[in-house]
This record gives structure tokens, C-alpha cells and sequence, in this order.
């Protein structure tokens, strides 16, 4: 099917909150569908976590409720841990453009890539339009009137204004990189040490010489620690997928230890890891991931974030008593995130223009339900609801797109993530430089051009 716009049944007044990657594509596929779409970005630019900054938290473990919040969650070295070409939204690739040098022409490239990335995006189908930045959402909650019963009242603050509006939809895309999870560690509370969150992670200068202990072992903190290891006199991380005896030196480091969790801190500044060791340490790094969280969503308890389980949704995206008139993109992780919130807002956007039907209520919380009670009987936690690993995101993303009458993924995409994920795990110091499936890249660009031979004001975009 080729992107041009559908012929919905109704069009809808739809507040989108947050302009990062999801909330930038949903107002595209919103307007589309035919949509009148209003994008309320408490930020001054587009991006979301993608829109890095130096500035961080007062707060380095971000406790304090009433902090000042940073949205960005990015280190100034950081470089996507997929390729480009995997990443990019189904119609509009990420390839190599054109450029003068300021660009980062790398497979893997850094983060203002992808912010660049998301520039070309918005300016390409015209987005910012519909955005009004430095505007914050402090309320978002179904109006109780019977006038305007189904529709959504939606408070928001800016500078100058506090502005309160009736909307027929809201869809969530606030990302979920901006309220932490921590590590809970026996004797924490009377450790001398000092106490850093990721999220407050830019740099690795001020841990100059420093002992360091890097608590998780997932993306974030396979960068980190390399990055600290530069400057640091020891670096050790604490990972709970690793065996309790393990004690080993990381391949080309001599300063860079993986142990086991933490068994216990110590008043004198000692952490005792599990595998018996102990280490005398000036930081930890909690490299512990995020919690979803919505201060400005009132429903009156019909969704919830319980243990990191925001519900109950259908399909990740519908509260079925709330449906359509709320909606959420993004929620799953570990996945190839654009292509997922593009199919996940086309379908949000059709069955708001009444294209495509949701089931009953009653239907889809028998569906959400079997889908927890699955979780259970597998021994999954909460907290990994929204995680979606092996091939799961793939069968999502195409269920997705059969809803919208979309093509499905390319196979090329999947394979080339699988792969990628590979690398990451047998060669993670130098997986973004080294790879072998240039297959997949030959086929990928292939298939952009085919598919945007019908546009030929997109085809500068590919590489020359």
C-alpha cells in the first residue's frame, strides 16, 4: 500500500502528547487518516530522549519528586545499538544521506544522527505545524459531563498560558526513559559513597580515578562501563544474568571486572558482591532501567502502572473501557522501536476514524487477560509485560499492520535485528563497526527504492 492519505469515516480532534519518535509519527499517520491533530511538547525542540543535553538532574538518582525533570536519558557517546537501516520508519529509511560533514554517515551512528534523522522526518511531512512546544501536559482525564461524554479534557501549561481543552482522543507518547528504576542493595542507606542513576550519566570525566561499580548489564550499561573505564582506576559490573562465582576480567580491559549482584554495602564503603569478592568504591552506577509513568493521566483508576505493568491495555495500546478515546505508542522495549510506533499509530489512527474496529470491551479484556495469565503460568514478572523478546515483536508488528491493511515487516529488517543482537552479545566492544551482512544492506536499499520509486521527491535521500 503506498503512503498517501486513506478516506476515514469520521475525523477526530486528537491531543498527541510528546514529540519524540512516537509521538512525531502518530501525528503524521493521525493526519493522514484525516485527523485534526494538536502535538503538546513540553520541550523546545522535537526528539524526546533522542534530544541530547548536557545539563542533568540536581538530583543524580532523580528520588526527588519535586526535582526539575531532564527528559533526556542520553550519554554524549552513545550510538544506536541497531543499524540505521533496521531503524528507520517503514516509508521514510534512515540511509546515508548527502551531507557537508556534519553528518554521521556510520551504520551505527551516534544519537544527534537520529535526532537529525527525526529533523528530516518532521520537516518532511510538515509536523512542527501542528507541535506547540515549551507547553506541558499537567492534566489529561475523560470529561464527566454528559455533553461531551467519551471525549477528553486536557490541561496544559505553558509560559504565558494555562490552556484547558476538550479533545475527542489523547494518545500518550511521552516515552518512558525519564523516571528511573533502581537497584535495591542491603546496607545502601549507611554506604558513604556517591549514587548516580544512568539517566544522569553524561561523561565519564568526573570519575576520574575513581572505583566504580556499574549495576546492570543491558545496553546502558555495557556503554557505561566502557566509557568509565577509560578514566577510572576500576571499573566492576554487577550483573544478574552472570553466574554467583563470577569474577572476571573483560576482554581488552585491565581495569574492568563483571561480578555477580551486589550481596551487601558496607558503613566503611565496602560492596560485597555475591561471588565473595569485595570492593572498596567512591560511585555507584545504577544502570537499572526506567519506570513507565504518567503524573498528568487521571482515569479514575481504569489504567495503572503496577510493578512497570501499565494496564490493562490491549495489544500494548487500548485500555479497553477507555477505547479509542485513549490510546498509548511506544510502550514495548527491547524491540526496533520506529517501525513499531509507525504501525502502532496507523492503527491507533484508523480505528479512530472508524476504518478499522476494535472489539467489544468485554472481547479485549478477555484478550488482555489470557495475555497476562500466559505471562504467569511462564513465570514472566510484571515488569516485563511490555518486553518483547525473540520473535514476538515481529508477529506484533505484523498483526499490526494486517489491522491497517499494510504491508509487513521486511524480512530483511527482522533478519538484520537478529543478527545485530548477535553481535551485541559475541563481539559487544565492537559489534557497531563490525558486521557481516552486507546482504541485507544491498536488499534493504533495493527495497527503499522500489518503494519510493512512486515518490520521486523522496529518492534524493538515498545515497548517491
Amino acid at each position: 500500500m503506498a503512503p498517501g492519505s486513506n478516506h476515514p469515516t469520521a475525523s477526530r480532534h486528537v491531543a498527541v502528547i510528546g514529540a519524540g519518535a512516537a509521538g512525531l509519527v502518530a501525528a503524521r499517520e493521525l493526519r493522514r487518516e484525516g485527523h485534526s491533530v494538536v502535538v503538546l511538547e513540553r520541550g523546545s525542540q522535537i526528539g524526546g530522549v533522542w534530544a541530547y543535553t548536557s545539563q542533568m538532574e540536581p538530583d543524580p538518582l532523580s528520588l526527588d519528586p519535586a526535582r526539575p525533570v531532564v527528559h533526556s536519558s542520553l550519554y554524549k557517546s552513545l550510538r544506536t545499538n541497531i543499524p540505521r537501516e533496521c531503524m528507520g520508519f517503514t516509508d521514510f529509511p534512515f540511509a546515508t544521506r548527502p551531507h557537508d560533514g556534519s553528518r554521521d554517515p556510520r551504520r551505527h551512528p551516534g544519537h544527534s544522527e537520529v535526532l537529525a534523522y527525526l529533523r528530516d522526518f518532521a520537516k518532511e511531512f510538515d509536523i512542527e505545524e501542528m507541535i506547540r512546544f515549551e507547553t506541558e501536559v499537567v492534566r489529561a482525564e475523560p470529561v464527566a459531563d454528559e455533553e461531551n461524554i467519551g471525549k477528553w479534557r486536557v490541561e496544559s501549561r505553558s509560559s504565558d498560558a494555562v490552556s484547558d481543552e476538550i479533545y475527542d482522543a489523547v494518545v500518550v507518547c511521552n516515552g518512558h526513559y525519564t523516571e528511573p528504576r533502581h537497584a535495591l542493595v542491603s546496607g545502601i542507606d549507611s554506604w558513604p559513597g556517591k549514587q548516580i542513576h544512568s539517566h544522569n550519566y553524561r561523561v565519564p570525566d568526573p570519575f576520574k580515578d575513581q572505583v566504580v561499580i556499574v549495576i546492570g548489564s543491558s545496553a546502558s550499561g555495557v556503554d557505561i562501563c566502557r566509557d568509565i573505564a577509560k578514566v577510572a582506576k576500576e571499573v566492576h559490573v554487577s550483573s544478574r544474568s552472570t553466574s554467583l562465582e563470577t569474577y572476571e576480567k573483560l576482554p581488552g580491559y585491565d581495569n574492568l571486572w563483571l561480578h555477580p549482584t551486589i550481596e551487601t554495602a558496607r558503613e566503611d564503603g565496602s560492596v560485597v558482591f555475591k561471588n565473595g569478592k569485595t570492593v572498596y568504591a567512591d560511585t555507584i552506577m545504577h544502570c537499572t532501567g526506567y519506570k513507565y509513568y504518567f503524573p498528568f493521566l487521571d482515569t479514575k483508576g481504569e489504567v495503572t502502572v503496577d510493578d512497570n505493568r501499565v494496564g490493562p491495555l490491549y495489544k500494548h495500546v487500548f485500555p479497553p473501557a477507555l477505547s479509542p478515546g485513549l490510546s498509548f505508542i511506544g510502550l514495548p522495549w527491547q524491540i526496533t522501536p520506529f517501525p513499531m510506533f509507525e504501525l502502532q499509530s496507523k492503527w491507533v489512527a484508523a480505528v479512530l476514524s472508524g476504518r478499522v474496529s476494535l472489539p467489544s470491551q468485554d472481547e479485549m479484556m478477555e484478550d488482555t487477560k489470557a495475555f497476562y495469565d500466559k505471562l504467569e503460568a511462564s513465570g514472566i514478572p510484571k515488569r516485563y509485560t511490555h518486553l518483547m523478546p525473540d520473535d514476538s515483536q515481529f508477529e506484533y508488528d505484523n498483526w499490526l499492520a494486517d489491522q491497517c491493511d499494510y504491508p509487513r515487516i521486511e524480512k530483511w529488517r527482522e533478519e538484520m535485528f537478529y543478527i545485530g543482537f548477535k553481535r551485541i552479545y559475541a563481539q559487544s566492544a565492537t559489534y557497531r563497526d563490525n558486521w557481516d551482512d552486507d546482504h541485507l544492506i544491498v536488499e534493504a536499499y533495493d527495497d527503499f527504492v522500489k518503494f519510493m520509486s512512486s515518490y520521486p521527491e523522496l529518492l534524493p535521500m538515498l545515497k548517491t
